[in-house]
């Protein structure tokens, strides 16, 4: 008998059974292992974090902060006028820098109200914000704003435009640089100076004087508020003024960030109570500002000879050029000699109006054209035109000094220059040289201020009588600043209907005024003009005077 036999169970003496484990169910080998696996996840989270964590360090130790944009750094040339009248600009782009300094506290308060309240707090980036963007961007939705201040510095200024995820992670990380290595105040100077307003105009600066006529020093409450409403959507909000709709939907904006401005304690109630909805400059510009383009020309190729530089490298040095217009009276002349109805049959009647000091040669009015997209040649400085008989006061002098001696001797003088020999008389024989640039600075220093070019031509006897032959001096005491008691000397070439040229001219110590009128028509090349015959309907001369009288009424 064998002693290791195995006996069955439940008979004596029958082997048993190989025994097999059974395999516990799956929910239970789960509830087994969950502790296992729960912890494996956390590790590969934790080292999938760490990596993230360095990853984004070596990130940021690498990132540098690049330089601007050529173009965000590039400014346009403005042009004021005598009194700081915004005029108009040259250049590439529509914008100057100013310190934030410049720009009134309300103003700065007000922008960081409508795009981004936590500015002074935050560290320069919106993890909302970046997440919105980058699902547009994997999506192909549309495009995300909400950025904070530095983000929108960063994408403006410093990166491309394209829209990526990698970019957009780099505009984040140069953000976060930005922010911890810049001041607030920089940042935002930087911001002002850069952004986008309509109007062509990019900066605070450029803004303010496209809305409001005005330097960003002097913006309002209101103003402010408006500027920073129109930064979200600028194309729509330019039209601010001349749109209805877009008033009122702006004005709404303009009530929010106000709102804003009032619970955040930057500005009183008194100051939200009293702010009124600004008036915007009329956009598109009128037909009057399209005649500022020929007062543009002038002081710009002469600031460039007086600053020894091209006239592009004036237009993108970001130069302030206050001229010596007088920007109130060009506009009143401008109306008044657009009362012409013209002439016919291909007659092309010309207009050119020049005002003068006399004794210092600033150039205050010089309407040189109708129309200068169609006739950018300035009728006023090089307009040869027939004198006819407007130089006989002068006929008599034996001893007139140069220049004035070569002027006499031209039969076609400019406008320009018959009126600085006019303005000879009327500063008792002292020439003095046009100018029309009276001051130039660059980042608030004066790189040129204007001395006037005057030497004595004739001798005071000799500029009374060839003064009194032209009857067009001074008035009496009694009738000094009315235009109707004014006498205006009228000459030129032909008489009665057959007109060739006007020139109406009158003077006193403080302003010498020319009206010229000459007229052409097709020539027989291709192209080419020749002199014509000035229509009769109006009266030539009358419609001469008129504007002589009216401008004279204005300048007074």
């Amino acid at each position: 008998m064998n002693p290791f036999r195995t006996l069955r169970p439940g008979r004596p003496g029958t082997p048993a059974a190989p025994r097999h484990r059974e395999r516990a169910p799956l929910r239970i080998r789960l509830r087994r292992t969950r502790a296992r696996r729960l912890r494996q996840l956390c590790y590969a989270l934790l080292a999938l974090l760490a990596t993230l964590c360095a990853t984004a360090v070596v990130a940021y130790q690498l990132t540098t902060i690049p330089r601007p944009h050529p173009e965000t750094v590039t400014q346009s040339t403005v042009f004021l006028d005598t009194d700081g009248a915004y005029l108009g600009r040259r250049g590439p782009v529509d914008r100057q820098d100013v310190p934030l300094s410049a720009v009134p506290r309300h103003v700065q308060e007000a922008v960081i109200a409508a795009e981004n309240r936590s500015f002074r707090t935050d560290s320069g980036i919106s993890p909302r914000a970046i997440a919105r963007a980058a699902l547009a961007t994997l999506t192909g939705g549309e495009q995300q704003g909400g950025s904070t201040i530095t983000q929108q510095y960063v994408k403006n200024a410093l990166l491309s435009p394209e829209r990526s995820l990698s970019r957009k992670a780099r505009e984040a990380l140069i953000a976060i640089k930005l922010d911890r290595t810049r001041g607030k105040d920089e940042i935002l100077q930087g911001y002002l100076n850069t952004v986008y307003f309509g109007r062509g105009a990019a900066g605070i600066q450029s803004a303010a004087r496209n809305y409001f006529g005005v330097d960003a020093r002097q913006l309002t409450v209101a103003q402010g508020a408006a500027l920073a409403s129109i930064v979200n959507i600028p194309s729509y909000y330019e039209k601010a003024g001349s749109d209805p709709k877009v008033t009122a939907k702006l004005r709404d904006r303009w009530e929010w960030v106000l709102d804003a401005m009032a619970a955040g304690g930057t500005i009183t109630p008194r100051e939200r109570a009293a702010a009124r909805f600004p008036a915007f400059r009329f956009y598109p510009p009128g037909e009057t500002e399209g005649q500022r383009q020929y007062l543009i020309d002038v002081a710009a190729k002469e600031a460039a000879d007086r600053l020894g530089i091209t006239e592009d490298q004036l237009a993108s040095g970001g130069y302030n050029v206050t001229t010596t217009f007088d920007l109130a009276l060009q506009d009143s002349a401008t109306q008044l000699v657009q009362g012409h109805p013209g002439g016919k049959g291909g007659v092309r009647v010309h207009t050119a109006v020049v005002g003068m000091v006399p004794g210092d040669g600033a150039v205050r009015l010089l309407y040189g054209g109708s129309d200068y997209a169609r006739q950018p040649f300035n009728d006023a400085v090089s307009g040869a035109v027939e004198a006819g008989t407007v130089l006989e006061p002068f006929a008599e002098l034996r001893s007139a000094g140069e220049p004035l001696r070569r002027l006499l001797r031209t039969p076609a003088p400019t406008p320009l220059n018959l009126t600085s020999a006019y303005a000879t008389l009327a500063a008792d024989g002292t020439y003095a040289a046009p100018y029309t640039v009276a001051r130039i600075t660059r980042e608030g220093r004066t790189v040129y201020q204007a001395r006037p070019d005057v030497r004595r031509v004739l001798d005071e006897k000799e500029a009374m009588v060839a003064g009194a032959r032209t009857g067009a001096g001074p008035v009496p005491a009694e009738a000094v600043g009315a235009a109707a008691g004014k006498v205006f000397a009228t000459g030129g070439a032909g008489g009665g209907i057959t007109r060739r040229t006007v020139w109406t001219t009158a003077y006193d110590p403080r302003l010498t005024l020319t009206v010229t009128l000459f007229a052409d028509r097709p020539g027989t090349g291709k192209g080419t003009r020749a002199p014509a015959q000035l229509p009769n309907e109006p009266s030539p001369v009358e419609f001469a005077e008129g504007v002589a009288a009216g401008v004279w009424g204005a300048a007074r």
